[in-house]
């Protein structure tokens, strides 16, 4: 296990787990509604010089993908155009997910990656904050090929 920290070395290590999937792929987000979404355009920006076509699923509803675009002076968002989810080359499954508030259950995530996949088997990658993959149990039914867990501090300052 390798150790990085600071958001460079969060995007970096998603990079790096996609580095060995060629250009123009297709990648699909699938993650908690609101929750989730800011890290996607931000994993989005990361592999911003693959070329790949990227699509959100929200809440593992393939029937709901949406494009995730580059918008001039914002940055990559998630936009209100429909997306065909089929035929992934990787699934990158947001730790929002897990969580019993926001999330689904990982059954829905299996049955998700089956549905759209057909014959080809995609990368799978967790990307998620504090344990939640494995304090959901969620690294026990689903066959990640990579797993990302990233640790936050918040420090306040008053003045």
């Amino acid at each position: 296990m390798e150790k990085r920290s600071g958001i460079v070395g969060f995007s970096g290590t998603f990079k790096e787990s996609v580095a060995d999937i060629k250009e123009g792929s297709k990648v699909i987000f699938t993650g908690s509604v609101a929750v989730c979404t800011p890290f996607i355009g931000l994993l989005a920006y990361a592999v911003r010089d693959k070329g790949f076509e990227m699509l959100y699923v929200p809440r593992a509803d393939a029937k709901e993908a949406r494009k995730i675009k580059e918008i001039e002076n914002i940055g990559y968002s998630v936009v209100d155009e429909k997306g065909d989810p089929r035929s992934a080359d990787v699934v990158v499954i947001l730790g929002g997910l897990a969580m019993p508030k926001f999330g689904c259950q990982p059954e829905d995530v299996i049955r998700m990656i089956e549905d759209l996949s057909g014959d080809k088997k995609p990368k799978v990658v967790g990307v998620g904050f504090m344990n939640i993959f494995e304090r959901a149990g969620w690294n026990k039914k689903i066959d990640f090929d990579t797993l990302i867990d990233t640790t936050m501090e918040v420090a306040v300052v008053k003045s």
